[in-house]
């Protein structure tokens, strides 16, 4: 049978009213892998982390409180019925991600005290070779998803990690377009000497990648260094700064100018890079860099329906920086649910 006939199957047996299942699978829904048409890897790494750890809990967090959820969504009824699979966190990923994390902040204590970064420079390679790898495994993960004609998505994990992703997908759509919700730009270079730094995923994209459009939507936390950066890129970055969409609220515009203005610089075919810091922080209070400011759950929710309401297609995604708390996963859960829904 077809993934689409087996599914069907699954779904009559079914009950999306019952009680919450906690059978080890996102939202206890009943579809296997193979039969699911979104696929959501997870990368339990946040070994570049500048501030806060413990974002790589949050992936096997999102999964356990997910059962919490409510399977009907106002903008697509029974949308989970497209089958939704989130693999578990591997052990050995989590183990190694711990490992690096121990050894980057003794190497981070060691530029706080004044001390040079060449004076530790086999430590740094070491864990610049580490995080390469984890690229290297979710893009090949990326890949085979991809090929197997599936929409591949990530949850991480700090947010350096869905770069194979965006790798892999590009490949596939070559005229793919990125839009970032977040609170900070991610253009920094080689971050505290990690070329793979969380703090400097896009400016990796930008630089390593044949990425043509990139729309930054929540920033507000970013140094003049990456601004620069932006203004230089020949429009290769468009960027929607908290401060810049409250002033226009504030003037008497509405939210839905805002939004079409950011579609306006969308392609059909889209990557959403959604870290959670870029909701106001009162939602995501255990991410690594909380900031004031930022979207709200329905402004967010709000956002991403409008790129599927727009015709585009959203062929790939990932949410990262999900603290491991009971409210950081909950809320994680919701956006992750909602990005899969709309995702295909």
């Amino acid at each position: 049978m077809d993934r689409a006939t087996i599914r069907a199957n699954k779904s009559s047996e079914f009950d999306p009213d019952g009680v919450g299942l906690k059978n080890g699978r996102f939202i206890g829904l009943p579809f296997d892998e193979e039969e699911s048409e979104v696929i959501v890897m997870t990368a339990p790494w946040d070994v570049t982390v500048s501030f806060g750890s413990g974002t790589a809990d949050g992936p096997e967090a999102v999964l356990r409180e997910s059962s919490q959820l409510d399977l009907e969504d106002p903008f697509l009824s029974e949308g989970w019925k497209k089958g939704i699979y989130v693999r578990h966190p591997d052990a050995q990923f989590r183990e190694r991600s711990q490992r690096n994390r121990l050894v980057a902040e003794d190497y981070i204590a060691h530029l706080e005290a004044g001390g040079a970064p060449a004076t530790m420079a086999t430590t740094l390679s070491g864990i610049n070779d580490e995080c390469e790898a984890l690229h290297q495994e979710v893009y090949l993960q990326s890949r085979s998803i991809l090929e197997n004609g599936q929409t591949p998505g990530l949850l991480g994990g700090d947010h350096s990690t869905p770069y194979g992703l965006i790798r892999a997908s590009l490949e596939k759509y070559p005229q793919l377009g990125i839009l970032q919700v977040d609170a900070h730009m991610d253009l920094r270079e080689a971050y505290e000497g990690f070329t793979w730094s969380h703090a400097s995923i896009f400016r990796n994209v930008m630089e390593r990648l044949p990425l043509s459009r990139l729309v930054q939507v929540g920033i507000r936390d970013y140094c003049s260094a990456e601004w620069s950066y932006a203004m230089r890129s020949n429009d290769r970055i468009q960027v929607f700064r908290d401060r810049d969409i409250r002033e226009r609220l504030f003037q008497g515009g509405n939210y839905d100018s805002v939004v079409a203005a950011i579609l306006e610089r969308l392609p059909q075919e889209v990557h959403i890079s959604f870290d959670i810091d870029g909701l106001d922080p009162s939602l995501c209070p255990g991410t690594g860099t909380p900031v004031p400011g930022g979207l709200s759950f329905n402004e967010a929710v709000h956002l991403l329906e409008s790129v599927k309401r727009s015709g585009r297609r959203i062929v790939s995604f990932d949410l990262c920086e999900t603290g491991k708390g009971e409210w950081d996963a909950n809320v994680g859960a919701r956006i992750l649910y909602k990005l899969a829904l709309l995702a295909g």
